[in-house]
């Protein structure tokens, strides 16, 4: 196969707006589809581990075995080692890695995990065959991802939806696809995969706490991430635009009776033996 690399642009980021949200995913809000499927003694690779919650969670399932958390941005990757330490972990290591070209040999890995990563990538398919390479026979590659279109909340919000507008506008600028829970079945077919649970399942916000929580966290990054600066430079939005949207945000979040639900696609795929 020729070598591959990344050509998307990771729109997020990683400014502490964005980690807030990271740092708060776990195994069992996450990757709940994924976890009957685990055994002690597996070797699990976690793409696009970010600041390596998911990955400590999954250490801790697997304590005869070994997870690897890679990651395409170097800096989050001290993070994660950090998040690890913190928790006593000796069975984890991270490197830094692009999906579309694992540097790990055939047959490697009882698990291939990527939770969000398939939206950010230039070529979801590629990386899903890179996924199955690795992955032993009999082994699984567990997929989730959101799907922006299929978002919903109440009330109804001029704000929200201008941002979410803007944000699927942005992301496919940057060379992703922010529609991506939907789609994962198609493009594991389309990768060679045949063996396919295709599942969804959400977050919800809707406590006091909740929706302040997510509200506050979209307003800051959409003045303040990686994200705004894009929007910005790509002439998506103005500086002015982006601070009416985080205000809608914060409004909207005040209200005492919103909801926001997001929903997520996941595949399970089990490598023929």
């Amino acid at each position: 196969m020729p070598n591959a690399r990344e050509t998307a642009v990771y729109t997020h980021g990683h400014h502490e707006s964005v980690l807030r949200s990271h740092t708060w995913r776990t195994a069992a809000n996450s990757a709940g589809y994924l976890l009957g499927s685990l055994r002690p003694h597996m070797r699990i690779l976690d793409i696009g581990c970010g600041p390596g919650t998911i990955t400590a969670d999954l250490a801790e399932l697997v304590p005869d075995g070994r997870l690897t958390g890679v990651d395409h941005a170097p800096g989050i990757l001290e993070q994660a080692r950090a998040t690890a330490a913190a928790r006593g972990l000796g069975n984890v290591d991270f490197a830094v890695a692009d999906v579309h070209a694992l540097d790990y040999p055939d047959d490697t890995f009882c698990v291939v995990h990527a939770h969000q990563v398939l939206q950010h990538v230039g070529d979801p398919v590629r990386a899903l065959r890179e996924m199955h390479r690795v992955t032993k026979p009999g082994g699984f590659i567990a997929v989730r991802d959101a799907d922006y279109a299929a978002l919903t909340w109440y009330p109804a919000a001029d704000g929200l939806t201008d941002w979410l507008d803007l944000y699927e506008r942005v992301a496919r600028a940057n060379g992703g696809e922010p529609d991506a829970g939907r789609r994962l079945k198609a493009w594991a077919l389309a990768a060679g995969l045949r063996d396919i649970t295709a599942t969804s399942s959400t977050w919800t916000f809707a406590t006091a706490e909740e929706r302040a929580w997510w509200s506050g966290l979209w307003a800051d990054r959409t003045v303040a991430s990686a994200y705004a600066d894009r929007a910005v430079q790509g002439g998506h939005a103005t500086a002015g635009e982006l601070r009416a949207v985080a205000l809608a945000w914060r409004e909207w979040g005040g209200r005492e009776h919103v909801w926001f639900a997001v929903l997520h696609g996941e595949i399970l795929c089990r490598k023929d033996v």
